[in-house]
Formats: structure tokens, sequence, C-alpha cells
């Protein structure tokens, strides 16, 4: 039924004008879809104005309230915006009463429709009333005045105070039921619970400044009995699940309601609720179930579920201190297929091939950075137990059982034979990709120093014999070494290449110097060389431990070179390492060869086979006598021409001893013309990784002599246990130094008087 309008009231006097303005408050509150014409908007309107204006206000009974106009003001808009406030009780608590008529989803229909009708009558009362709110509420509010407020926001107060409090109970419990279908399956009307969500944001004002809101009234009747429902739901829902299926089912369910959870947020709740219900359901979801997931872990790693792993690593990443059992139970696992995997390969013994025990190393670290990379996102924690678990397997294995120098031996060994000129040497990315892999085993080593030592060997054999498959190799090597150890760790392998570059040079200027010396006769006979100049303290070249008469079909070419090399360098000394030095002679004493086959020899071994052009047989004796050498070098050189079927025995099968004649063999065959005897003997190989072995112990007390000295002229003093501690900090990275070795080395230095004893267990410098 249309409201009419009374007419327009006595500014003075107030009955009326409430009574006016009632039917146009109640025409707004109730009727607005129907309109309100311009008429009555603007009646409305004067009204409020002339009355806040009024000099004076007639009481009902007819007499003067107020002594003067301030006064009567202040009384005036006083009256005015108790009336309202009145209005709105009365109006609110009548939709209260119809509330009752209602329950779950058809309450919240009620709800949301009132409150929509109410707030946008509220924008317009607050228009209509703008002038009470300029003037008399301001006013109260400067002045201090509690409970007062504009217009819209005693709506929204009168509406928490009298409609909210008495219904938001049963409101929010219709909210969580609907929330429970929604978790059970079933479709809802979302927007529902969103348009309840903003009435309660809407609801929270700042007491103390009605310009401000708050989150109180929203996080206290809506977040707080969401939240406790969330948790009992998937409590109740948790334990059902995880008492009839698998742990690898219900974490795919954890996973889902994580995920729903956080949608739900953004499709129809306050964004203020994420991390305290993320926080909620992962306590229940997950840390509620944490030890039965951890306890499928080993399962999961030793079957290798890396699906199951990344979920399962997704979900304890999300709670406080959820991995860090995890990350120790895959260091022991990895710890313990490295193991396996090198007492597999260990079985061969000695025998065992570097790549074979390299590969046994890589093989399972590439296994497991997989794992950790694509299971684990790479989390830097579980990258640094991968990389305990590798440090321990790659030294302290079944191969290691005689100590922890055997990896870098073998690794280095790997190198070599990568890097070493053969039948299969590798494509150049290829190999590449092969250093790369060195230098992952290489960054578990612990003791780089005995890499360094047999790396630095074998490379000088490399340069001295030119058998480098790639020179682009060598180098890119020596830079991944000097950019995980630097400087200083790889000075002396660049020198070493320095020294070959130099050598290259001197022989092209040696080549001119002969040519100028002498005729062409002289040219044709002599001997085609090549030198190579190498520095002694750069070098891991020992002199020659045998005597060598040299062949005099050489001794007039080397002594030309002495002379022009002296003749260049004055002051310098030459030492001929002899047991490196090889060449290639003609086999033109073979019957039934087309072409002569070609002997590539060392030396030595040089040296004993001209001994035949003088003579079809030599005696032992007279190899040792022609070539002076010891039988070290001598028998091994000899039992590769007899086992190469180059020179025969007598009698047959006769060892090198005095006594043994040897003939050669003018019926020799090969399928190759180029012959290659200069052949490492294994015992030869054997005694020269003991030297090296032995080395590596005199450079490890050199190291750490010179650190306690260095630590000691910079401190002057220090206790001795200090003392200990900084020398294996400044020596670790080359090698685990043991406490004892460092307290012999200090013991030495005492001798040698660099360090003396003072009281209480402190050393001084001597300078």
């Amino acid at each position: 039924m249309p409201i009419t309008m009374p007419p327009a009231p006595n500014k003075d006097d107030l009955a009326a004008t409430w009574t006016f303005l009632q039917v146009g408050v109640e025409k707004i509150m109730t009727n607005l879809k129907d309109g309100v014409d311009m008429a009555t908007y603007m009646g409305i309107y004067t009204a409020v104005h002339n009355f806040c204006t009024s000099q004076k206000a007639v009481a009902s009974g007819g007499g003067i309230i107020g002594g003067n106009a301030h006064r009567g003001a202040h009384l005036l808009g006083e009256d005015l915006y108790k009336n309202l406030k009145e209005y709105l009780k009365g109006h609110l608590e009548d939709l209260h009463e119809k509330s009752k008529g209602h329950i779950d989803e058809a309450l919240l229909t009620y709800y949301i429709r009132e409150w929509d009708r109410y707030t946008t009558a509220a924008k317009y009362t607050n228009h209509l009333f703008r002038y009470l709110n300029r003037h008399w509420v301001k006013r109260e509010i400067d002045e201090g005045k509690k409970d007062v407020f504009d217009v819209y926001t005693l709506h929204l107060v009168q509406w928490r105070e009298v409609l909210f409090e008495k219904v938001n109970k049963n409101v929010m419990a219709a909210v969580l039921k609907m929330v429970e279908k929604q978790r059970n399956g079933e479709t809802i009307e979302q927007s529902q619970i969103k348009s309840i969500v903003d009435s309660f944001v809407s609801l929270g004002l700042d007491e103390t400044d009605s310009t401000k809101s708050t989150l109180d009234v929203y996080r206290f009747h809506f977040e707080k009995p969401f939240i406790d429902a969330t948790t009992k739901y998937y409590e109740n829902e948790s334990n059902q699940f995880v008492a009839e299926n698998s742990v690898i089912d219900y974490m795919k369910k954890a996973e889902t309601r994580l995920e729903e959870e956080k949608n739900r947020v953004g499709l129809y709740l306050h964004q203020d609720i994420m991390n305290p219900l993320m926080k909620a359901c992962l306590g229940v979801l997950v840390t509620g179930h944490s030890s039965l997931l951890r306890d499928e872990f080993q399962v999961l790693l030793d079957t290798d579920r890396q699906d199951d792993l990344a979920r399962m690593y997704r979900l304890l990443a999300r709670i406080i201190d959820g991995l860090e059992p995890l990350r120790t139970k895959f260091e022991a696992h990895v710890r313990k297929s490295g193991l396996a995997a090198v007492e597999k390969v260990a079985a061969e013994g000695d025998n065992m091939e570097p790549k074979t025990y390299v590969d046994a190393l890589l093989e399972v670290h590439t296994q497991y950075q997989k794992l950790v990379n694509d299971a684990f996102t790479g989390e830097s924690e579980f990258v640094r137990s991968l990389d305990n678990a590798c440090k321990e397997f790659v030294n302290r294995n079944k191969v290691c059982k005689t100590g922890s120098s055997r990896s870098p031996e073998l690794l280095a060994k790997y190198t070599d034979a990568l890097l070493k000129k053969s039948a299969k040497s590798a494509e150049e990315a290829d190999l590449e990709a092969s250093l790369i892999q060195i230098m992952t085993v290489f960054k578990y080593i612990e003791d780089k120093d005995v890499f360094q030592k047999f790396y630095s060997r074998m490379l000088a054999k490399r340069l001295v014999h030119s058998s480098s498959a790639s020179e682009d190799a060598e180098t890119s090597m020596i830079g991944k070494l000097k950019e995980a150890c630097g400087y200083e760790y790889t000075n002396k392998l660049q020198r070493m290449f320095q020294d070959i570059q130099i050598s290259t040079d001197l022989n092209s200027q040696f080549k001119e110097y002969q040519a100028r010396l002498l005729d062409e006769d002289g040219l044709k006979k002599a001997v085609d060389p090549s030198y190579q100049v190498l520095g002694t303290g750069f070098w891991p070249l020992s002199p020659p431990n045998t005597n060598f008469i040299p062949p005099q079909e050489i001794v007039d070419t080397y002594t030309r070179f002495q002379n022009f090399y002296f003749d260049k360098h004055s002051g310098r000394k030459l030492t001929w390492l002899w047991q490196l030095c090889k060449g290639e002679m003609k086999a033109n004493y073979v019957k039934n060869a087309k072409i002569p086959y070609t002997f590539c020899v060392s030396t030595y071994q040089m040296a004993i086979l001209l001994l035949f052009n003088d003579s079809d047989t030599v005696t032992y004796e007279d190899a040792q006598k022609g070539t002076a050498l010891s039988a070290e070098w001598l028998d091994p050189s000899l039992g590769v021409f007899v086992k190469a079927k180059v020179l025969i025995p007598s009698p047959d099968n006769a060892k090198a001893e005095p006594g043994t004649s040897y003939t050669l063999n003018y019926n020799f065959k090969h399928k190759k013309v180029k012959v290659n005897l200069n052949i490492v003997v294994k015992s030869d190989a054997k005694q020269e990784v003991e030297e090296t072995h032995k080395t590596i112990e005199e450079d490890r007390k050199l190291l750490m002599q010179s650190a306690i000295v260095r630590i000691m002229k910079s401190r002057k003093h220090m206790k001795h246990v200090v003392l200990v501690q900084e020398t294996i900090s400044q020596i670790k990275s080359r090698f685990t130094p043991k406490v004892q070795d460092i307290k012999k080395s200090i013991d030495q230095l005492i001798e040698k008087e660099y360090l003396e004893r003072l009281e209480n267990e402190e050393l001084g410098y001597l300078a």
C-alpha cells in the first residue's frame, strides 16, 4: 500500500516535523523499490534543514525550548537524532521478529535481502540528514561525545546492536551448513556466503573514530566459528580417511583439500582469513598426521616414487620443522646407496677400472640430484644432505678402506684416460660433459692434494708424449680446477703448458741453427729430434735412477742441442730425463716385409736394439754393459721384446738374467706396420703410484709446517689447541689433517727453533 506524505510541517514544531520525517524515512526504508519522487525527497531534506536552523522550537505544549539560538539548535539536533535512532531500533526489532520464521538457507536469504534494503536506505537517509551530519553530529564528535555517529554509521551501529547480536549465531550456523555441503560435493549458492561476509565486515566500526573500520566483528563472529568448524570437519574426515586408505591416497586427498580451502577464500571469503584458515587446515591435515607421512618416506625412497615424494615434500614443507626428519633419512639413504654401489664394483679389487668406479659414484649422485631437483625443488637443505652423504661415500667406502686417498687417485686416472688420445676418444662436447661430471665428484673429494699430485704427473706425461686428446679440453679442465680451488692449486699446471709452448718455439729455432751448422749430407744422416725443456720447479718429474750410455747415433744430436741451448741461456743446467725419451726405429732386417716395420720405443729400448746392428745375438751381460742400465730398467725392456717376439731368448722362455742370450727374430710379423713397444709394465706403474704417495706425505708435512709458521708469525703466541684448530681450518681445503700429524709438525718446528713453548700451554713465535 503506497505511503502518503503529510503536509509540510511548521519549521518550529518538533512533533509535526518528526511525524513528517518519519513517514518519509519509512517510505525509504520499506518501499524504496517504488521510488521517491523529487518533491517528497526535497520536502524531507528541506524539513531537516529548516528544523535544524529554526531560532526556536515549539514543543507539543506550545512553550519555547531553549533560551538562545545556539542552545536551541543544539537541542533540536539532539532530539532529531534520538527520534531517528528510536525509529531504527523499532524497525530492526520488527525485522528480528520476522527472522524467527526462517532457518538455514531461508534465513540467509532473508538476512541478505533485508541487509541490502537497509544499507541502501541508509545511504538515502544519510543524504537527507546531511545538514544534521554537517553541524550537530560534527560538533558532538569534535567535542569528544561517544555514541554519536553520522547518520549512515548510526544505521550500521543500530543494525549491529539491535538485530545482528540476536541473529548472528543462527546466520553463521546456516553459513557453516552450506560450506559443509560444498565440502561434501554439493553445489551451493556461493554469492549468499559472500554477501554475509561483506555484511559482517561492514559492521566492524572503530568506536574511537567513526571514519575508520575494523575487522573485529568479522573476525569474532565469522572467522573464529568458521575456522573452528573447519578444524572439526577435517579432524573427522582425515581420521576416517587414514583408517580406510593408504598414506599415498591420503596425501593426494590432503593436497586436494588444501587447494580447495585456498580457492574458497578467493571465491567468497575475506582475504584476511587466508593465513589462519590455512594454518588450521595444515595443523589438522599435515601436522596431525606428520608422523604417519614420515614413516612412509623411507618406503617411497626405496621404491623411487618421485611423484609421491614430491607430494610429501610439498605437504611437510608447509609446517614448522616438517622436513628436518626427512632430510636426515634422505642423507642416510643416499649414503647407504652410494656404499652399496661402490661395494658392487669393489669386487674387482686392484684391477678395477677407474671409469667403473667413477661411474658408480656418478650414477648414485645423478639419481639423487635429480630427485632433489624434481621432487624437493632443489631446496638448499636437501642439497646439503645430498652433499654430506656424497662426501661420506666418496671418501669412506670399501675401495677406500686403506685410506681416503684412493678416490682422488682413481678420479685422476679416469680423467687421464678421458684426456689421453685413444681409439675411443670422445667428441669435444661429450668430453666437456664428462669433465663437468668429474668436477662433480671432485667437489666431494676431501684429499684434493692427492688428486692434484696424480693429475699433475699424468698431465706431465700427456704433454711430454703429446698424447692429449684435445688441448681445449686440457685448458677447460685446468680452468675448472682453478675455479674450484684457486690460482695456487693450478699454478704449476699452467706453467707446464707454457713450457711446452716455449719448447715448440725452441725446436723451430734449433732446426734453423742445425741447418746452418750442417751440410746437406750431414742433415740427411742426422736424427730428426724434438726437445722439451721443462722447468724443474713446475714439473713433477724426477731425474733417472739408473746409469745410461746413450747410443752414439743420438749423442751427436743432443750434444748439438746442448750447445745451442747454452748459447741462448748461459748458467742454466740441463738434466736429461732419459726414462721419458722415446723415438722411432726402422726394422730393415725383417724378411718378407714389403714395408719395413717401424718400432716405437723408449730411448732405453732403442739403446738395446741398436746393439743388434753389430751382432745378431746379444747376451744379457752385453746388453748390461752396452747400455749401463740397471736390472730394474733393463729386464722389463727385454721382457717386452720377448713378449712381442722381436727377440728370441736362449734358452727358450729364459728369464732376463745373466746367462740368457737374445737373437733377432728375422721372421717377425705384426698386423700393423707401426708397432708400439714403449709399454708401461704394471710393476712400474705400481711403483710410480707408491712414489707419488710418498711425495704426497712429504708435501703434506711441509704444508702443515708452513701453515703453522704463517699463523704464528701473524699471532706471535697462541694456545696449543687454538693453533691446531686454526691449522686445520687453513688447510682443510687441500686435505683433512690428523691432529696427531699437526702436533708432530709443531714439535718439529720447536726443534728447528721456529717456535717455543710458553706457560699455560701456549706457544710463541721465534723470529
